[in-house]
């Protein structure tokens, strides 16, 4: 893997179109914390057979759009050379053009809508950037959860962009204890494995596997954090009483995932004190995530991965008492 990896490099130095394809595959892989073209490879296949299976192929293409949109809007503002080297201003501009692929109905008018929103996407890392390094925490999908979520808000406004795909709004109702149903085995295996490839807006098994092997092609403490999370996820979410079809569909996972990952594997060096605190951030990721579905209900837009950002930032704004990776 090091001398595949060494040889790619040296020719990424050598032709400056393999080192934006270089750039734009780590945007893809820092959507999971990996700064690895070969994990963004992966990831990137995963996400197109996940979005040809479900007969929906413009999730795939709007997140290359989207992709593509903002590592060129990052060049053009002339970004530091080593953020935009390793990818990280184009891991939220690649989930925006996921989001809009899925909620939104492709039309003439889609395709600049998602080119904007890769390109704002940017902006607004840089100043959820400029904000937080006050307080020593990363932005993390700050920037994808807020673009969209307004992107998708104005299509209740407008009528030339079609927002069909988004939740329907409604009243918040205490939830029916009979929607929570016994979890089998095959349930239990399929909620694991769909709050994986949900991360990237996808319920596939096949997709899930190829995101976990892109994890590990990296860092196997990153993958096991992240099976381990939607393990946690699927079990807390099942234990307090979630709708069993949240829970099999991946939707009450992929946030926990995300969190599992960010504590247990990236921001602090993995240790045993170390995961207990990321199992204590995944489980409350699990409540914040029941928690925003309730608020955003009446608005009639999705989470999206608001839970994990609110939930890592209040777990690693401790930071000093745990030793940093």
């Amino acid at each position: 893997m090091k001398r595949l990896l060494e040889w790619w490099e040296g020719l990424c130095k050598g032709s400056a179109t393999l080192r934006f394809v270089d750039i734009n595959l780590r945007g893809v892989g820092q959507v999971m914390f990996q700064d690895n073209p070969l994990s963004g490879l992966l990831f990137f296949v995963a996400i197109g057979w996940g979005s040809i299976a479900a007969g929906m192929p413009q999730v795939a293409i709007g997140g290359i759009v989207a992709l593509l949109a903002g590592t060129l809007s990052a060049q053009w503002l002339r970004v530091d050379a080593a953020g935009l080297a390793a990818g990280l201003y184009g891991y939220n501009a690649y989930l925006v053009g996921l989001a809009l692929g899925t909620f939104l109905a492709v039309s003439p008018l889609w395709w600049l809508y998602v080119a904007l929103g890769g390109a704002v996407s940017v902006v607004a890392t840089l100043g959820t950037a400029n904000v937080f390094k006050t307080w020593g925490v990363a932005a993390l999908t700050a920037p994808f959860v807020l673009t969209t979520w307004l992107l998708l808000l104005a299509t209740y406004a407008f009528t030339a962009i079609d927002g069909s795909g988004l939740p329907m709004s409604a009243e918040v109702v205490p939830l029916d204890a009979s929607v929570s149903n016994p979890l089998a085995f095959g349930d239990f295996a399929q909620g694991v494995l769909k709050s994986i490839s949900q991360v990237f807006l996808k319920a596939s098994l096949v997709a899930a596997l190829l995101l976990l092997a892109g994890l590990a092609v990296n860092s196997l403490a990153a993958a096991a954090f992240g099976l381990g999370g939607a393990v946690v996820a699927v079990l807390a979410g099942h234990l307090l009483g979630a709708q069993s079809d949240l829970v099999t569909g991946g939707l009450m996972g992929f946030s926990p995932v995300l969190t599992a990952i960010a504590i247990g594997a990236v921001f602090y060096k993995p240790s045993p004190r170390v995961a207990i605190y990321a199992l204590v951030g995944t489980v409350f990721t699990v409540i914040a995530q029941g928690a925003m579905n309730v608020a955003l209900a009446p608005f009639g837009i999705p989470t999206l991965t608001a839970p994990f950002v609110l939930v890592s930032w209040l777990f690693l704004l401790p930071r000093q008492h745990f030793e940093r990776a």
